[in-house]
């Protein structure tokens, strides 16, 4: 028996795929350390990476590019069949943006709640977004729409932690140590990144261990998230039975991406936190970003509040992850949030008080 399913045309579209995929990081110049501004006299430096100057806006754009690079090269994704994903927004964009550049349809499956800014986004990238009413059902959704279509389910939730290469080739934890470089902390006792798939975390914990640095993983989870009861009780069947409402991270199951045994460290953290301190980064450094980079703020300046209590110096990294104007109707609403109940304001005063005497009062 001899079967040989060469395809001359199929080969050719995949040359020129991977081409304008690995194009588009050769383009884009890398994403910037900014640095919080903290008293001078506490001898720390806190540094956020700020990936909302991506292409597509978010730390997504470099997962999507992963996802679609692994797509190709695996076969999976071919001329003129949609790529589909489960998504709450931002991979959508970026995965709509590397649909249309390798000129593929794309089928965002999305709760209802999702930010109007997100989907007109995935729209404007030539997207089309299928809408479910729990967030629970975007897996199976998308498994379905890939059978009934033909496409391919692109699975990030399974698929993130595996696409990037975690030894280095440009990933976002080789980024931030090149940048490091010429500080004078350049290696940092701490990395404080959020988790929506999985994929970040997995990345920066693995480069970190097959460098052999000494810094330290923390891994800030929102309410109505499973990640941190999964974490803490060694349960890989946790659940919630509801979806975070700080979009892009947090999940309802524990994801095959997430890696567990690379962290180090788990923060549970309120959403009126969470919006407290993106609100407080705008005051700081005059940006807007969405209410993940809040969550992984808050937690990062808990890590600096006990350095500066224990008399230790060194740096401190978190992430922007996508810029606020995707949430003006919701995490800059007070509208929203006197809809929502949350009540931000003893976390911003926490805040404010920290910054202010270097000790971290009980927000309660």
């Amino acid at each position: 028996m001899d079967v040989d399913r060469s395809d001359v045309e199929y080969r050719a579209w995949l040359k020129e795929a991977v081409r304008k995929v690995q194009a588009d990081a050769n383009r884009s110049a890398d994403t910037h350390l900014l640095r919080f501004p903290l008293p001078e006299q506490w001898g720390i430096d806190l540094y956020l990476k700020d990936e909302s100057t991506h292409p597509t806006g978010s730390l997504k754009h470099r997962l999507a590019r992963s996802l679609f690079l692994y797509g190709l090269c695996n076969g999976w994704i071919r001329p003129g069949k949609p790529v589909i994903e489960a998504s709450s927004g931002s991979t959508a964009v970026s995965e709509a943006y590397f649909a249309g550049l390798i000129g593929v349809p794309f089928i965002a499956v999305m709760p209802r709640t999702t930010s109007a800014e997100k989907i007109r986004l995935i729209e404007f990238h030539g997207g089309q977004c299928h809408f479910v009413d729990d967030s629970r059902k975007m897996y199976e959704e998308s498994a379905a729409l890939a059978v009934a279509t033909g496409g391919h389910y692109m699975d990030q939730f399974t698929y993130a932690e595996r696409a990037t290469d975690w030894r280095g080739n440009n990933n976002i934890a080789e980024s931030i140590y090149q940048q490091l470089r010429l500080e004078r902390y350049p290696e940092p006792a701490w990395i404080v990144a959020t988790a929506g798939t999985g994929g970040t975390s997995a990345t920066i914990a693995r480069y970190v261990h097959y460098m052999q640095y000494d810094t330290r993983l923390c891994v800030p989870d929102p309410e109505n998230s499973c990640f941190f009861e999964g974490w803490t009780t060694g349960d890989a069947h946790a659940a919630s039975d509801c979806g975070s409402r700080i979009e892009g991270i947090g999940r309802p199951r524990m994801e095959p991406s997430f890696v567990p045994g690379a962290i180090d460290r788990m923060m549970k953290v309120p959403d009126a936190a969470s919006i407290a301190a993106v609100r407080a980064l705008e005051n700081a450094i005059g940006r807007k970003a969405g209410g993940s980079t809040g969550t992984g703020l808050w937690s990062a300046l808990k890590i600096v509040a006990e350095m500066v209590g224990e008399g230790r110096t060194g740096s401190v990294v978190t992430l922007i992850c996508d810029p606020g104007d995707r949430y003006l109707d919701k995490y800059y609403s007070d509208a929203w949030l006197a809809e929502q109940g949350l009540d931000i304001a003893p976390y911003s005063a926490a805040i404010d008080e920290f910054l202010g005497s270097g000790v971290w009062p009980d927000p309660a």
